[in-house]
């Protein structure tokens, strides 16, 4: 049991790097959809209100939750396919 959770650890990593790629292109497209604008507004970013700037930062971290959250019990599920064994965080 503790092999697997050692054996996950480094895979998971690389998986969740993977998933915050992932998550930062469905932000972008998902503000694009939704907002007709290119370019998602930055907190530094001057010539944007604090409105805009906190929805994007908002919406940028629930999608970015909940890939994270997909990847990492996609992962753990595989890992019990493959095992047998759910790793421990």
């Amino acid at each position: 049991m503790k092999a697997v959770t050692v054996v996950y650890k480094p895979v998971g990593l690389l998986v969740g790097i993977a998933g915050g790629m992932l998550a930062g292109a469905v932000f972008s497209q998902v503000w694009k959809l939704v907002t007709h604008d290119d370019d998602a507004p930055d907190m530094l970013d001057e010539d944007r209100g604090w409105g805009e700037a906190l929805a994007a930062a908002a919406l940028h971290g629930a999608i970015f939750a909940v890939v994270k959250g997909v990847v990492n019990r996609a992962g753990a599920s595989g890992v019990r396919r493959l095992t047998g064994s759910w790793p421990k965080g």
